[in-house]
């Protein structure tokens, strides 16, 4: 009996089925990043929503608990002062943080000494918070408390990933093909995982193929089987991924990679749930739930004719999108510790004990907050087995210097301002040209990458002077070269290169600047860290 073929639901209407929580469902949070205590980490707790709620933070309250669980506790921790450090959410979704005479609280360098504001984007980026020099609190958006519910196989509970769960949850009993989207590393094939283990296809096999690493000329035999004598070397019959995943699923990692022939293939497999293997001309039924993955952009690719438009249609019965690290830094803490303890636990060491200073140092902790991470949960994890391995037989994790290199290079953090200071001006048009004047207060999602690289020439590297000229916060300038590909950054560079640029100059640090094109300050850490002497032109 043929099976049905697989059912497809149209994506006209994706982006309200993936879409995020609207900002106004979402409200200030305070989650654990650091504590003395490790297993505390991830614990939260919500800022008060009415008008001219506030709450107070101090060692003996408010309680703090794991989302979704009943109970809680406060801080406790004795370094802690006990007069209250407040924080108050303001009607347009920022936050007031008012130390007054409670624990020191630090924001990046800067210690606070007065109410300091901060405003609802930076609420939204997340804010790393030092308090007391033991505990580190993200300040950040969140949706109010669930009933927990199954994890999925993935740790965390920050928005994004509450809703990739809810839409795994909604589609994991369909027969529908599912396509997955995000970054590399973000972790699409456990969403994969997740979608086989929550359907009814539980028990049957779950084959996962990377097509970016099938040599092309063999991916239509790997996937779809092959004859003996198909092709040369082939003496056997060949049974391919599709019947090894037979009454299963099949995740298709790297979609965007399959060959054009390839292509046509999958689009006839999911408009009648057959196939051909190489060098037969009749057709096997199958029956597979299919899971496809990319983190390229295959609507660019079908623009260059790389990529058929039916099969994305096709693959994407629904489509979910995984966010990537830096849209869930309140994850991190939990994810570290997590990884943390797979480390420990595999090297046949204990997990470190309730002590008077924190495992992970808070100033490490906020820097880890703080990094850009492009490699997300994959680069996290390796971070991780970096610091254990590298800090084994110590009572703190600290990092090598090749680790600490890296997360020098680390891009800002909002910094808000303090509570007296002027309102920034409402946003200019996105066209708003960059000339040696200031403009008006911009979106930096308005700004494209061309006009970035011309304001960052324009200000000789100078982060706050491109600031000036672009309308935006300065912290602003680091996400945005975050996002662009032909922005180079001081970390990012090779010893080599280094080397090579400053015998070529002299050590003249503003002609490095100019030939490198990358932050002053930033290459000058870097020549630090070689051991390369600069000279000031």
């Amino acid at each position: 009996m043929r099976p049905p073929p697989f059912v497809d639901i149209s994506t006209a209407d994706a982006p309200e089925r993936e879409g995020s929580v609207p900002a106004a469902a979402l409200v200030p949070a305070l989650t654990l990043a650091v504590h003395p205590q490790v297993d505390r980490v991830g614990e939260r707790v919500l800022l008060p929503a009415a008008p001219g709620g506030a709450l107070a933070l101090s060692r003996a309250e408010p309680l703090f608990q794991r989302p979704g669980l009943s109970g809680g506790r406060p801080l406790e921790d004795p370094f802690v002062s006990r007069k209250a450090v407040r924080f108050q959410a303001l009607p347009e979704g920022g936050v007031r943080v008012e130390p007054g005479d409670g624990s020191r609280v630090r924001v990046g360098e800067l210690v606070l000494s007065g109410p300091w504001l901060f405003s609802a984007d930076e609420v939204a980026a997340g804010v790393p918070l030092e308090v007391a020099g033991r505990v580190v609190l993200l300040l950040h958006g969140a949706s109010p408390p669930e009933d927990g519910g199954e994890p999925l196989g993935m740790v965390g509970a920050s928005v994004g990933l509450q809703r990739v769960r809810a839409q795994i949850s909604r589609v994991a009993d369909l027969n529908v093909p599912v396509l997955v989207r995000g970054e590399t590393g973000s972790g699409k094939e456990l969403i994969a995982r997740a979608l086989h283990q929550c359907g009814p296809r539980r028990a049957r096999p779950f084959v996962s193929v990377n097509l970016g690493a099938i040599p092309r000329e063999l991916a239509a035999a790997e996937l779809f089987g092959a004859r003996r004598g198909s092709f040369t070397g082939s003496v056997r019959d060949q049974d391919g991924f599709f019947q090894a995943a037979h009454g299963g699923t099949l995740f298709l990692d790297e979609v965007g990679e399959a060959p054009p022939e390839v292509q046509v293939m999958l689009l006839r497999v999911l408009e009648t749930g057959e196939i051909y293997r190489v060098g037969e001309r009749v057709p096997l039924a199958v029956d597979v739930r299919l899971v496809a993955a990319t983190d390229a952009l295959l609507e660019q690719q079908i623009q260059e004719g790389r990529f058929k438009a039916p099969l994305l249609h096709r693959l994407a019965g629904f489509s979910l999108r995984v966010p990537p690290l830096r849209e869930r830094r309140e994850d991190l803490g939990v994810l570290l510790h997590h990884f943390a303890r797979e480390e420990l636990e595999a090297m046949g060491e204990p997990w470190p004990p309730p002590s008077t200073e924190p495992w992970l140092p808070p100033a490490l902790a906020v820097r880890l907050l703080r990094h850009g991470w492009p490699g997300n949960v994959r680069q996290l994890r390796n971070v991780v087995r970096q610091l254990v391995i590298g800090s084994r037989g110590q009572s703190r994790l600290r990092p090598d210097p090749q680790l600490d290199a890296e997360l020098s290079a680390s891009p800002g953090t909002p910094m808000g301002r303090p509570a007296g200071a002027p309102v920034p001006a409402p946003d200019a048009p996105a066209s708003a040209p960059v000339t040696g004047e200031p403009v008006g207060r911009r979106r930096p999602a308005d700004i494209p990458e061309a006009e970035l690289l011309a304001a960052l020439r324009e200000g000789d590297w100078d982060f706050q002077a491109a600031a000036d000229r672009l309308g935006i916060h300065r912290t602003s300038i680091y996400h945005l070269i975050e996002r662009s590909p032909g922005i180079r950054t001081a970390g990012s560079l090779g010893a080599e290169e280094i080397a090579r640029v400053h015998a070529a100059t002299g050590g003249r640090l503003d002609a490095m600047v100019r030939t490198l094109e990358v932050s002053r300050r930033a290459l000058a850490r870097r020549l630090k860290e070689l051991g390369l002497d600069v000279r000031e032109d």
